[in-house]
């Protein structure tokens, strides 16, 4: 399967962020359990296909609770760089729980040790315990944690905005268009 028309603009914007952590920051908007808007910053970990965009939560986290119970999610990605915002509408795919497990496996083996420590820590959004550790690594070979849960979105729109030029250039993809592009007002 060929990648969407937006995948290599969006490679080359990241690209253009160089070593900056923004080229793997995102903002994640969900509907949270009190039905209002809540928004995330969650770090970009690879692609699952050529529509289908990986990040990893804690379960025990109120975000992984909210995707459960409503999938649907944008993500927006600025590159201040590359003066790109990219808007990426989807929803979370439930996987199967074999598919879930061997991509989760992957992930962890993938992250170093300082980014492993994450899920060593207590409960997120809990009470502070100061007395309760807080690892700042997790070496190789630590088991992977039940914690541990991919977020694999499967992208159906996306829009980008390219702040350059007078006006800006906005245009839009959709897979239900076959990713054709439209043209937009910036």
């Amino acid at each position: 399967m060929s990648l969407p028309p937006w995948r290599p603009l969006l490679r080359g914007a990241r690209q253009r962020e160089g070593r900056s952590p923004q080229a793997r920051w995102l903002q994640l908007a969900t509907l949270g359990s009190d039905g209002a808007p809540r928004v995330r910053t969650l770090v970009f970990r690879g692609w699952g296909g050529p529509a289908l965009l990986d990040l990893l939560t804690d379960s025990r986290s109120s975000k992984a609770g909210e995707l459960k119970q409503e999938p649907r999610v944008e993500l927006c990605w600025l590159l201040p760089k590359a003066r790109s915002q990219f808007r990426l509408r989807g929803h979370r795919l439930a996987l199967p729980p074999e598919l879930d497990a061997e991509a989760r496996q992957q992930h962890w083996q993938q992250l170093n040790p300082g980014a492993r420590a994450l899920w060593g820590w207590p409960d997120p959004g809990a009470p502070l315990d100061r007395e309760a550790a807080f690892p700042s690594e997790l070496a190789d070979g630590t088991a992977l944690p039940s914690s541990f849960e991919l977020v694999r979105i499967e992208v159906q729109a996306v829009e980008l905005l390219e702040l350059t030029g007078h006006p800006h250039q906005r245009r839009r993809w959709r897979a239900d268009q076959h990713w054709s592009e439209e043209l937009l007002n910036p």
